[in-house]
């Protein structure tokens, strides 16, 4: 298969080349360093021509709401309009678990307007939605670190390993169509105060933890399962401890 990957200079875009290339597939590598750039359109002709699958892993420079949102809509507009023209066969974009229960983040609106892009621009695709990636423990402790204090959610989170992550948005590219979702997470559901506990330990710190109703989670308020999978989903294997 000729799969092209959007946004290959990134954290799971990089694993994605690399699987599908070690499993014979011939890989476009695109991202704004190989003159690709999704929000503009150019090189997207190019870079999606006779290609079997489009994998979009692109990810916005910005994370402010307004900035955000212009880029998953400009991108996947871009994306999916080109697509349709080269007739690529699967549009395939990397998502989060929960995005669309969780309105007061603008990371999350933006990653919904995405995903409502791909679903009605009549391609044939699947959408992979992934918990939050163990790889970022640290700066999500770091976030809800106030005055010396880990203050934390009531709730509950389930960390994935990126490399997992990665695998699964490959074996969803090589795989027909689903014309829907697939939930991946985690193989463990844990509190934020235990995640805490997990990445203070391994700094060697001694900050204390407490659980606050009232934090929240950069910026929005979370209920106990707002970002864990449900019945149905995909396990990952590696145990965040």
């Amino acid at each position: 298969m000729k799969i092209a990957v959007l946004g290959a200079s990134g954290l799971i875009g990089g694993q994605v080349v690399d699987i599908l290339k070690d499993d014979g597939h011939e890989v476009v590598a695109a991202a704004r360093n190989t003159g690709v750039d999704v929000l503009t359109g150019a090189g997207l002709a190019d870079a999606l021509a006779g290609a079997d699958a489009l994998v979009d892993v692109t990810n916005s420079p910005s994370f402010a709401d307004d900035a955000v949102l212009d880029f998953f809509t400009t991108s996947s507009n871009h994306l999916t309009a080109t697509a349709s023209e080269q007739g690529v066969g699967h549009y395939v974009a990397l998502s989060i678990v929960g995005a669309e229960d969780l309105p007061d983040s603008g990371y999350m609106r933006a990653k919904v307007a995405q995903e409502r892009i791909i679903t009605g621009s009549g391609l044939p695709y699947t959408i992979v939605r992934a918990t939050q990636f163990q790889e970022f423990a640290e700066a999500i402790v770091a976030e809800m670190t106030i005055n010396g204090e880990v203050r934390t959610p009531d709730a509950l989170i389930q960390p994935i390993a990126a490399a997992e992550v990665a695998a699964a948005v490959a074996r969803a590219a090589v795989g027909p169509p689903r014309n829907g979702v697939v939930n991946i997470g985690g193989p463990d559901k844990v509190s934020f105060a235990d995640l805490a506990r997990v990445v203070l330990a391994r700094q060697h710190a001694e900050t204390p933890v407490a659980v606050d109703s009232t934090a929240r989670y950069f910026g929005t308020t979370l209920q106990q399962t707002s970002l864990v999978t449900g019945d149905g989903a995909v396990l990952a294997t590696t145990p965040f401890q």
